[in-house]
């Protein structure tokens, strides 16, 4: 059985203005989230800003999600590194904390080989029970994971389950499922490509737009899954000019701005993450108020 179907919000880290991670505001967008439909949390991802904070903090925040969550929707929690002994010890941590699921990204600057990249995964898995999902997100890691390597992890390692897929190339994808035969649950890290990626036998979506729309984001998985095909693709073309400009800085800058538009109050990055371009910024306004958010 999946960790999750459907929408899970790639959720953001909120800080205070002296930049300390800000608890009590992700509470208050934890239970939003629960709210408004989400099917998953996924905490300290690179939307959470994983790559700036301390292991402490890394660890405090998966702690914090898992006791405010109180298991009413799954948590998955981001715990890859490009070392495979901290991948390894964040792992056993998340788990501890009450993690459903780690995410565990490919190393990134090591650029390790296809064998590398099985003897990190199977590592990780092997040290803790609870599943794990690949995340394969090579424009930022350097490195593509094959899909023969997925398919071998997936069958070989009882508790790899699958992949959040960003590579963005559907041939990619296509050839994944086609050497999956059932046997890994795929999920989209791109926005843009979910009812594609649904098509092709995904679970879900792994979303940044969930932040600033989750009720939208359930509603697009939950009409392609009740037969629906024609309303899911209204929505994800719907949403396309938004999730346009969520992007058009790196992830997580836009979501950030237009979630401190709304009146969360998420606070700023950590850096070298900096503060929106404010003619991006009055884009991204434009396309929240088109879009009925603002």
């Amino acid at each position: 059985m999946a960790v999750f179907e459907g929408a899970g919000v790639a959720l953001v880290t909120p800080m205070k203005a002296n930049g300390e991670v800000n608890y009590d505001k992700l509470e208050e967008i934890l239970e939003e989230q629960i709210a408004k439909g989400t099917d998953a949390i996924v905490a300290c991802g690179t939307t959470g800003e994983a790559s700036t904070l301390t292991h402490e903090e890394h660890l405090d925040v998966i702690r914090y999600t898992c006791q405010v969550v109180k298991k009413r929707i799954p948590v998955v929690a981001g715990t890859g590194s490009n070392c495979t002994q901290t991948a390894i010890y964040l792992s056993r941590e998340a788990e501890k904390a009450g993690a459903d699921g780690v995410l565990v990204v490919s190393p990134y600057y090591n650029k390790a080989t296809q064998n590398g990249l099985t003897a990190h995964f199977k590592a990780v898995a092997d040290s803790i029970r609870i599943p794990v999902i690949l995340y394969n997100i090579p424009g930022r890691t350097g490195v593509n994971i094959q899909p023969k390597t997925i398919v071998t992890l997936c069958r070989t390692v009882e508790n790899i389950v699958g992949v959040k897929e960003a590579s963005g190339d559907f041939s990619h994808i296509a050839s994944l499922m086609s050497m999956a035969e059932g046997c890994v649950d795929l999920y989209s890290g791109n926005d843009d490509q979910i009812v594609p990626v649904l098509s092709m036998g995904g679970k879900g979506v792994i979303s940044v737009l969930s932040n600033v729309a989750p009720a939208q984001t359930h509603e697009i998985c939950a009409s392609y899954f009740a037969g629906n095909v024609k309303k899911s693709m209204e929505l994800q073309l719907e949403a396309i000019p938004l999730i346009t400009e969520l992007f058009r800085e790196v992830n997580p800058i836009p979501v950030k701005a237009a979630m401190n538009l709304m009146g969360k109050e998420v606070g700023g990055l950590r850096p070298p993450l900096s503060i929106m371009e404010p003619q991006n910024q009055a884009l991204l306004e434009k396309a929240m108020k088109d879009y009925g958010i603002l």
